[in-house]
């Protein structure tokens, strides 16, 4: 009998499910959800998911490998925990969607134009130069990522707020020239670097 179950368990985990669970941040976790809605009720963004949180759980269960992978749900995680602090299971949610939205990134699978995925590498990007995010540099090219025209037509909508950072010293034209670095720059590239490796060499031994 115990042959039988362990045989229907290997069965149920598919390769999917076994290549989130080595893969995405806290994947193992994903067999654990009941299917109950809290996390899509829960999520301010709720409304706009294609596949809300649970149903792509069951995708993953279900060995819909590129649907998942492919999917703009994975990218509409805005980091609120509300999905975290509500689930019944107490399932990490929000590592899990950031997880396989990562995931996809590096097998180049991310929707093409995907809005966040150009918000995060620009915002990696702008922190790599100096340890610290350059406001102003990293507001202008968000502004400017779909082209001079829609740029210029963010920048006008926005420019009263633009003014008010300005008068209350939010915003330093200076920085975009310039900007501050962390103390030790050496030491936090060497940092970066080694959790590089670390992952690197974990994917490694996971075949990945």
């Amino acid at each position: 009998m115990g042959d039988l179950n362990t045989a229907m368990i290997e069965k149920y985990r598919n390769r999917f499910l076994k290549e989130v669970e080595a893969n995405v941040e806290e994947g193992e976790w994903v067999k654990m959800c009941m299917q109950c809605g809290v996390c899509s009720g829960s999520c301010p963004l709720g409304k706009f998911w294609e596949h809300p949180p649970q149903e792509i759980f069951m995708m993953i269960r279900a060995g819909k490998r590129d649907e998942v992978l492919s999917s703009e749900s994975v990218w509409m995680c805005t980091s609120c925990y509300n999905c975290i602090v509500r689930c019944p299971r107490e399932l990490p949610i929000t590592h899990i969607m950031h997880g396989l939205a990562h995931y996809a990134k590096r097998l180049g699978l991310v929707p093409k134009n995907q809005p966040t995925a150009k918000f995060a590498q620009m915002f990696w990007d702008n922190l790599m130069v100096k340890g610290r995010v350059n406001e102003l540099k990293l507001g202008l090219n968000l502004y400017f990522m779909n082209g001079i025209g829609d740029g210029v037509k963010v920048a006008l909508k926005n420019q009263k707020i633009g003014m008010g950072m300005l008068k209350s010293k939010r915003m330093n034209p200076l920085e975009a020239v310039g900007g501050h670095a962390v103390k030790d720059l050496k030491g936090f590239h060497a940092v970066l670097k080694k959790a590089q490796e670390l992952e690197d060499k974990r994917l490694a031994e996971h075949g990945a």
